[in-house]
């Protein structure tokens, strides 16, 4: 059994997918992007800003789901230029607690969607 996952505190979906499922007690979490849930507008100005909003967005899909960075077991991080790794690292990993940070790979891309510079989608339990 799967239940669809919706909060108006994350972009909506561009397409025919949902921000996220919950099957059984795992979530999975589309990719999401740096797309302001409120103004719709894409925040690009800098990639510590682009993985800010990101991960708030992120943030706002595990509440609606009643769960918190805590319950992420795997995270895929998808980015234009490695010369970012850094950076995305730094913002994502003050979202984590180190010692029960979940696993994660992270993956250089030709484009992404709207051409931003950073993607990431999780899978949570609860």
């Amino acid at each position: 059994m799967k239940k669809i996952i919706f909060t108006e505190k994350a972009p909506a979906p561009i397409g025919p997918y949902n921000q996220a499922v919950l099957a059984g007690n795992t979530l999975y979490a589309s990719g999401q992007i740096a797309i302001n849930p409120t103004s719709g507008e894409l925040v690009t100005n800098n990639i510590n800003d682009e993985t800010k909003q990101v991960m708030e967005n992120i943030a706002a899909i595990l509440e609606a789901a009643d769960m918190t960075f805590e319950n992420v077991v795997k995270a895929t991080i998808f980015i234009m230029d490695m010369n970012n790794f850094g950076a995305i690292n730094t913002i994502y990993g003050s979202y984590f607690n180190e010692k029960t940070a979940p696993a994660r790979e992270t993956v250089q891309v030709a484009c992404l969607p709207k051409n931003v510079n950073v993607e990431i989608s999780i899978i949570a339990v609860q």
